[in-house]
């Protein structure tokens, strides 16, 4: 298995043997669980479809409660799917977590970065703010954006106001610093997209 699902707990810093201090984001992967196998004769592709996070069967439609019925597992609030070598050394039901990952030197990691809507330049794009002398109606404003006699109109992919965040982000080639087994919880150096307690996708580099 080449991927796990965690929950994103937060940020805190830890210290190696040599004393330096390493700022970590707390990643809890798993338990996760094996829902179904993805074959090649059925739907044309090989993978593990897992399951993560506890969801009441009450919160659960009939295709849900009918799909991990069939697995003989319990609901599950999140499903993934990951490339595996061997589909009989996966077998439905088979529960996995963090220690999986204790060789894993780096992982890439993807989730669902904060929204902050609808936002101005200043604040999306890093843009300078206008004059604030008497008489002025620039602060905050974009400034011109070059649409004279030619070519009369904005260009598409103008840097402009508009929605900033909430958008899937992976970042690449994250130390793992740290793998707590028994409590399923990886340590990995600097910062993870997304807030506190939102799903992440955590893959071996």
């Amino acid at each position: 298995m080449n991927g796990i699902l965690a929950k994103k707990l937060g940020m805190t810093q830890v210290f190696t043997e040599q004393g330096e201090c390493v700022p970590v984001t707390v990643l809890e992967a798993g338990p996760c669980v094996v829902v179904c196998h993805k074959t090649e004769e059925k739907d044309g592709y090989t993978a593990v479809q897992i399951g993560f996070g506890l969801k009441k069967e009450q919160r659960a439609n009939k295709a849900e409660v009918g799909h991990f019925k069939k697995a003989d597992v319990a609901v599950r609030e999140h499903l993934a799917e990951f490339d595996v070598a061997d589909l009989e050394s996966w077998p439905v039901g088979k529960e996995f977590g963090a220690a999986d990952f204790a060789d894993a030197k780096t992982v890439n990691v993807s989730g669902i970065s904060k929204g902050h809507g609808f936002s101005g330049t200043i604040k999306r794009h890093g843009f300078h703010s206008g004059p604030r002398s008497h008489g002025t109606h620039n602060m905050r404003e974009p400034g011109g954006t070059s649409a004279h006699s030619y070519p009369g109109r904005v260009f598409p992919g103008k840097r402009m106001a508009g929605q900033y965040g909430n958008k899937k982000v992976t970042v690449k080639h994250l130390q793992v610093v740290k793998v707590d087994g028994d409590r399923n919880l990886i340590f990995v150096r600097g910062a993870v997209p997304g807030p506190k307690n939102s799903i992440i996708v955590v893959r071996k580099d």
